[in-house]
């Protein structure tokens, strides 16, 4: 899923092109789309683009007439920047956006129809999708700390909360723990002074140096490379592979259709965590260091 990095770099593109821009019309090609009925889509043809705004995970392009349209790209949800009148084919064409000098094509992969496409009035409008979270690049580092303590969850649950911390998700929690040397299961309530604000500064540092890393490589044009598995992170996608800073092997927790990944040797003195599913099946037989989980590997697949 797109998270504040790629938002950002996305609405940066988008400026250079339809601020100012007027919106000819929304064609919307997937019925699952549009999750609104009010305003019209009716109500956006002719209007100009006087604003963009990144909304959590969401892109809200707002028109001079106080309508927003609010686009969550979810997991797989893609923008294109093509040639006035692009043709939108289904079934990964979602919607395209026409405007004098060129056409927003928004696409989704796969056959889960997750992104969504939402019209608001004004500012009302748009609260009611903001889910509230803390904006780290202009919080403190007390507002920071009361954001993150406010309940006990693990470290993992909470960087990745909307209603806690606006605009970041699986990817870039994994490195951003990775920076901090903190597990991604380390609960938020028994966190020590230092490793607070050993967190606060890996947030902002790793947001801001991809920030900056994806805007080198879309080098002024349309970013096409959106990806949550980029070439670079320290540990994100990296399963199994060498740990540049220590040497041991990156490790995962699979849960669902996600995965926490994590450095053993920097993150959590070296032991193994586990799946609480998989900690009830195993009990003691779960390996406890990436060592015990080699040997498992190699005896298992001996004895297959």
């Amino acid at each position: 899923m797109p998270e504040l990095p790629d938002i950002t770099v996305y609405i940066e593109a988008l400026e250079k092109r339809i601020l100012g821009q007027r919106l000819e019309q929304v064609r919307i090609a997937s019925p699952f789309l549009l999750r609104t009925a009010a305003p019209p889509l009716s109500s956006t043809g002719g209007q100009r683009v006087r604003e963009l705004r990144r909304l959590g995970k969401r892109i809200a392009i707002g028109l001079e007439n106080d309508v927003w349209l609010v686009l969550h790209l979810m997991i797989a949800g893609r923008l294109h920047w093509k040639k006035r009148g692009a043709k939108v084919s289904p079934p990964r064409g979602l919607a395209a956006f026409d405007f004098p000098n060129g056409t927003l094509l928004w696409t989704e992969a796969g056959s889960k129809k997750r992104a969504s496409l939402h019209l608001v009035a004004g500012e009302s409008g748009l609260q009611m999708l903001d889910p509230g979270g803390l904006e780290v690049h202009t919080a403190d580092l007390v507002t920071f700390e009361k954001a993150l303590t406010s309940a006990n969850h693990t470290l993992k649950r909470a960087l990745t909360d909307p209603r806690l911390f606006s605009g970041i998700g699986n990817a870039y929690s994994d490195e951003i723990l990775f920076e901090a040397r903190l597990s991604p299961l380390a609960l938020t309530q028994k966190l020590k002074p230092e490793e607070i604000d050993r967190l606060f500064h890996a947030v902002r540092t790793t947001l801001t140096q991809w920030t900056d890393r994806l805007r080198q490589e879309a080098a002024g044009g349309f970013p096409e490379k959106v990806t949550a598995f980029r070439e670079g992170m320290a540990v994100h996608g990296r399963y199994k592979q060498v740990c540049a800073r220590c040497g041991n092997k990156i490790q995962r927790i699979r849960y669902a259709s996600n995965e926490t990944n994590y450095c053993p040797g920097c993150q959590t003195g070296g032991r193994l965590l586990a799946d609480r599913s998989l900690s009830r099946l195993l009990r003691e037989d779960w390996p406890r260091t990436p060592e015990e989980l080699e040997m498992l590997t190699k005896e298992t697949s001996r004895s297959a």
